[in-house]
């Protein structure tokens, strides 16, 4: 099967754009920043509810756990909320009005949860909407994890952030870039 394109910082750019023009800008947008800044699955995005992010005070969270009924491998992990992932909350909060702490954190145009399949057919439709091919609920993922492993992260850290049990299966989320491939040349 083939894996999901990673995009390049002027693709996440290109779809942060995109996002700002369409309705519910700010949703989409907090959706799309959980997929590339927490690295979060489409079901987990989609399970996600206002109390996992938000204390009793209203304060977005630094970190968080998702319940092993949220993740697919059904075992609880936290999830580190980046300072950016942060304001992009504040900036959702401003915009929609959620009342219940236990209701879903994302809903549909119809005032429901997103199911995992429905989340996963909002990323499609956003990158088909950006005329990027390959693209998929797993991009921002493997973006992500690529990303910090280009940065240096270790490949332990990185298992962490994904929830994997296994680094080998990190390994496979890793893309090969030009820039890794310049900056390993150079070591020489």
């Amino acid at each position: 099967m083939k894996q999901a394109r990673t995009l390049t910082d002027k693709q996440l750019k290109a779809v942060y754009a995109h996002c700002a023009t369409r309705r519910h800008a700010a949703r989409n947008r907090a959706i799309v920043a959980f997929s590339f800044m927490a690295g979060l699955r489409a079901k987990e995005i989609a399970a996600l509810t206002i109390e996992n992010v938000r204390d009793e005070d209203g304060k977005i969270r630094e970190e968080f756990v998702l319940s092993k009924e949220q993740t697919k491998g059904r075992k609880a992990r936290r999830v580190f909320v980046s300072q950016k992932l942060r304001r992009e909350l504040e900036t959702y909060f401003r915009d929609v009005r959620l009342r219940d702490c236990c209701s879903a954190l994302f809903q549909s145009q119809k005032g429901k949860a997103f199911t995992a399949n429905t989340m996963c057919q909002l990323f499609l439709n956003i990158y088909a909407e950006c005329g990027i091919d390959g693209a998929s609920s797993h991009s921002g993922r493997r973006s992500l994890l690529t990303n910090l492993a280009t940065k240096g992260v270790g490949v332990r850290v990185l298992a962490e952030i994904a929830g994997h049990s296994s680094i080998a299966i990190t390994q496979r989320y890793l893309d090969a870039n030009d820039e890794q491939m310049r900056a390993a040349v150079e070591l020489m």
